[in-house]
């Protein structure tokens, strides 16, 4: 196990609102969101920089150094499409569609600087949030989701195809992490 499950920062919420009664959608969608940016947090805590750019197996490119700065684009891919910002992908372009995974290299400069964006970009994504309260809220930016490029969605939707990219990864930073050290995850 990573922590005992009673200090597992992930549980320390009580699934009722302040007011007692259990958390409506909009706070259910926020504390998964925020469940699985921490998973991503503890599967990454207290490895080096070579561990965390360490691929998982040939010929793939994914390291859980990897997956911070994928799933950092993921958050701006957010903002991009709700607030509709202007917030280009940080790693992944034309010529490299695999930037985010290519880029993560055994550089402790790297490491540090794809963490301090990602937290940027977590921080950015909940100002956002914070601001809108009705879930049915549509895009201002442009989508590349779904069937219709450009279409409209709905803040609910987005949230949980973001839920949805944080916990695919987090399933594959679980097998990262077990081949780096033997830690599995709960």
């Amino acid at each position: 196990m990573w922590v005992d499950p009673d200090d597992d920062p992930r549980e320390t919420s009580d699934p009722r609102g302040s007011d007692g009664e259990p958390l409506d959608e909009r706070g259910i969608l926020l504390d998964y969101l925020r469940a699985y940016r921490l998973t991503l947090e503890m599967k990454c805590a207290g490895l080096d920089a070579e561990q965390m750019a360490r691929r998982s197996v040939p010929p793939s490119t994914m390291s859980l150094l990897g997956l911070v700065r994928h799933l950092t684009d993921g958050e701006r891919h957010f903002r991009r499409v709700m607030a509709g910002e202007d917030a280009p992908k940080l790693y992944r372009t034309d010529e490299d569609r695999d930037g985010d995974f290519n880029g993560a290299v055994a550089d402790q400069a790297v490491v540090d600087e794809a963490w301090r964006q990602w937290r940027t970009e977590v921080e950015r994504t909940d100002r956002y949030l914070a601001g809108v309260t009705d879930l049915g809220t549509h895009n201002a930016g442009h989508s590349d989701l779904g069937p219709e490029p450009g279409g409209q969605h709905q803040l609910r939707d987005v949230l949980v195809a973001q839920i949805a990219e944080y916990a695919r990864h987090c399933g594959h930073a679980d097998l990262l992490r077990e081949r780096i050290d033997g830690r599995v995850g709960q």
